[in-house]
C-alpha cells in the first residue's frame, strides 16, 4: 500500500528533484515535466503546490540559501581568529557548491539573468551577506593588525568572492576534473597571503 505523502513533503521531494535536473540538463533546458516525471507525479500536480515555474525557482532558490546560510554560521562558530573565519567561509561556500553542483548553471542561466527577476534578486541577496560577512572578518583582521590596514574591506571581500566565482567557472568548464576544495584551499592562501599585513610582519 503506498503512504500518501504530506503537502510539505511533496513539495521538498519537487524542489531537491528541480535542483537535481538544473545539473543534469542545465537550467534553461528544464521543464516542469520533466520535473513531474522525476518524482512520478504528473505535471498538473506540479502546479498544485507551485502555481508557476518562477515560484518553483524561487523554492529552489530558497532551499540553497538555507543550506547556504547555516553552513556559514557553522564555519563560524569554528574560531574566533579572523583568517580562520575567513578560510572557514570560503571552504565550506566550496563544499556546498560541489554538494549543489547546479549553483553554477543556475547563476549564468537565461531563467536567471533575464527571466526570472525575484530569482535574481534572491541569488544577489546571497551573495550580498557572504560579501558582508568576509567583509567583517576582514575589519576584524585590520583592527588585529594581521591584514593591511589600506585594504578596502570590501573589495578585499570581492576579490575573495571573485576567487570563488572563478574556480567554480573553471570547475565547471573542466567538467569537475579536479577536487574543489583542496584548490580552493591553495588558490585562498595566495591570496591572503597577498591581503596580509607585511609591514607589521616586518617590524616584529
Amino acid at each position: 500500500m503506498l503512504v500518501r505523502k504530506s503537502a510539505n513533503e511533496r513539495k521538498s521531494e519537487i524542489v531537491t528533484a528541480m535542483l537535481r535536473l538544473a545539473d543534469e540538463l542545465g537550467p534553461d533546458r528544464l521543464t516542469t515535466q520533466s520535473v513531474a516525471d522525476a518524482v512520478g507525479v504528473t505535471q498538473p500536480a506540479i502546479f498544485r503546490h507551485f502555481a508557476t515555474k518562477q515560484d518553483l525557482w524561487l523554492a529552489v532558490a530558497e532551499m540553497i540559501s538555507d543550506h547556504l546560510t547555516t553552513a556559514w554560521a557553522e564555519a563560524l562558530g569554528t574560531s574566533y581568529d579572523p583568517i580562520s573565519r575567513i578560510k572557514a567561509l570560503i571552504l565550506v561556500q566550496l563544499r556546498q557548491i560541489e554538494a549543489m553542483p547546479a549553483i553554477p548553471s543556475i547563476l549564468f542561466s537565461r531563467e536567471l539573468q533575464v527571466e526570472n527577476d525575484s530569482l535574481r534578486t534572491s541569488v544577489q541577496g546571497l551573495m550580498t551577506q557572504l560579501i558582508g560577512l568576509l567583509q567583517t572578518e576582514l575589519l576584524a583582521g585590520q583592527a588585529a593588525g594581521v591584514f593591511n590596514p589600506a585594504l578596502s574591506p570590501k573589495d578585499g571581500a570581492l576579490l575573495l568572492i571573485s576567487l570563488v566565482q572563478g574556480l567554480t567557472i573553471r570547475w565547471t568548464l573542466g567538467k569537475r576534473d579536479f577536487a574543489l576544495v583542496p584548490e580552493g584551499r591553495r588558490l585562498l592562501d595566495a591570496q591572503l597571503g597577498l591581503l596580509r599585513n607585511t609591514q607589521a610582519e616586518l617590524s616584529q
